[in-house]
């Protein structure tokens, strides 16, 4: 198997969910992922974000907000329809995957629950939908305020693994508290992160270190070790609006994410309209794996 890092074009896309999880682990930390917003007009007018990401040197993109039921990805040549996913891979070579929410009917709020549509929530038929559309992961948490909890997660891995199987890479877990009352002590966090692995996810999330109060390397590594020995991998994220710092305090989070084992480091889609800034994936990446590799993932053509 290929390191992400060694793979390009269609063959790297189309990657199935076993596929992409042993390429990642074999990557060895080095795997970046960005978080998009492509709703939204792009700031760069005939360059969609899923573009310019991964001219960054993104390996995995990650569409926030979209929903399902109403398929659309700005900038692209064709922005709305059934085929805008494929389109996107086709134009950047990359897995791409999408964020469904697993909303508790009765979650404990800190603050004012915000309703989301069905075609951004985790169902049954948005599930089906994800696969129709042709998404190569699929990632389960919760946006601010929306009421996503850690049991609901749970109840979401395994729905999807019913409907799914192995078919597609599934991440899961919380980069912050999505507005609800769970907290960040460390027993809980390694609980938590133990608990979505034996429910089936191949990826956990959770937060980098420094990224909310408390979560610091020790803590994100006991974490980690637990899911390693479930056979699952870590993504460190983000999500915080920390994506858009000053590059060196983004170099510090990835290399701490990195010494804590995660196994691919995100940043969200804050700093820019829908997108971490571009010197910051820059940043990030050069930190995770050097100016070679970050160079040659730059300038690889999709036809490859």
């Amino acid at each position: 198997m290929k390191r992400i890092l060694d793979c390009h074009g269609s063959d790297f896309a189309a990657m199935k969910g076993p596929e992409l999880k042993a390429s990642i682990r074999a990557a060895e930390g080095r795997t970046l992922l960005s978080e998009l917003i492509v709703c939204f007009p792009s700031p760069f007018e005939d360059a969609s974000l899923p573009e310019v990401a991964r001219s960054f040197g993104a390996d995995l993109l990650l569409l926030n907000l979209f929903d399902v039921d109403r398929p659309r990805i700005c900038g692209l040549t064709v922005e709305e329809g059934a085929e805008v996913v494929r389109l996107a891979k086709r134009f950047t070579g990359r897995p791409i995957g999408v964020n469904l929410e697993p909303v508790d009917p009765d979650p404990s709020m800190m603050e004012e629950q915000i309703p989301i549509s069905a075609g951004r929530t985790l169902n049954p038929d948005s599930i089906r939908k994800v696969k129709e559309l042709g998404f190569d992961f699929l990632c389960l948490t919760g946006n601010p305020k929306t009421g996503v909890t850690n049991d609901a997660i749970i109840r979401g891995i395994r729905l999807v693994r019913e409907m799914l199987g192995q078919e597609l890479l599934i991440i899961a877990g919380k980069m912050h508290a999505a507005g609800t009352a769970e907290g960040w002590t460390e027993e809980g966090l390694v609980k938590s992160a133990d608990r979505f692995a034996e429910a089936g996810a191949d990826v956990v999330l959770l937060p980098a270190p420094g990224t909310v109060p408390g979560v610091d390397v020790p803590m994100l590594r006991r974490a980690a070790e637990a899911v390693h020995a479930r056979g699952g991998l870590i993504m460190a994220a983000v999500g915080t609006s920390q994506e858009g710092a000053d590059t060196e305090t983004v170099r510090t989070i990835a290399m701490e994410s990195k010494k804590a084992g995660a196994d691919i480091f995100h940043l969200g889609d804050a700093g820019l309209i829908g997108m971490a800034p571009p010197e910051n994936l820059f940043t990030a990446s050069v930190a995770l794996r050097g100016k070679r590799h970050t160079y040659r993932r730059m300038a690889s053509s999709v036809l490859r």
